[in-house]
């Protein structure tokens, strides 16, 4: 199965060069982010339009996005956020089924992003993690990527960090402890790389 949406690489080609200077976007370490193998993005989230920032700044992978449902009521969002990689997610009500496509994504060795605190920071202040990064990470047995995005000066910074391993956000049976404890070991990560920028 092919996840690569119709007009990504079109769409991307158009908006990097606007958005580059609308929101001033700057990328630290996006090399970082290996040219094969699957990869979970794991992101905090300061503002709407982070799935689009995250995914210019990569030019050899196709990033992929859970996005609220509500972006999708829409036609033209609905056909923009699909045409980007992004598909809906009811949140706080179980969506089996898009999980599911979450999981197939990455199974099938592409990279699939998720704002670890779930929805929006207003004030961009890390918020209390979800454990739902960790759980797809360990049952697909999918190393993340943390990617921090920090707007600094009305600059917008996103720092991708080093790949982690399993072992590293230490998993080894699974479990509710394991997921919060994961959960918690990547914000660390991102409160690293948010130190970086702000030094």
């Amino acid at each position: 199965m092919k996840f690569k949406p119709k007009m990504y690489s079109f769409l991307r080609f158009v908006l990097s060069p606007i958005l580059k200077v609308i929101f001033k976007a700057k990328y630290v370490n996006k090399n970082n982010l290996p040219k094969k193998g699957a990869y979970i993005l794991v992101c905090n989230h300061v503002s709407a339009v982070d799935p689009v920032v995250v995914a210019i700044g990569q030019k050899h992978r196709y990033v992929h996005f859970m996005a609220k449902a509500e972006l999708f009521e829409k036609k033209f969002n609905n056909w923009f956020f699909r045409s980007i990689g992004c598909f809906p997610v009811d949140r706080g009500k179980g969506d089996v089924s898009s999980v599911k496509h979450f999981e197939e994504i990455v199974e099938a060795g592409e990279i699939m992003g998720i704002f670890i605190e779930g929805t929006r920071s207003k004030d961009g202040e890390f918020l209390k993690p979800k454990n739902g990064a960790a759980l797809i990470a360990y049952h697909t047995q999918t190393p993340v990527i943390p990617v921090c995005i920090t707007i600094i000066n009305k600059k917008r910074v996103c720092h991708f960090g080093e790949p982690v391993t399993l072992e590293e956000l230490g998993f080894d049976k699974g479990g509710a402890r394991e997921y919060r404890e994961a959960s918690r070991r990547m914000m660390e990560k991102l409160a690293q790389l948010r130190e970086q920028d702000l030094s």
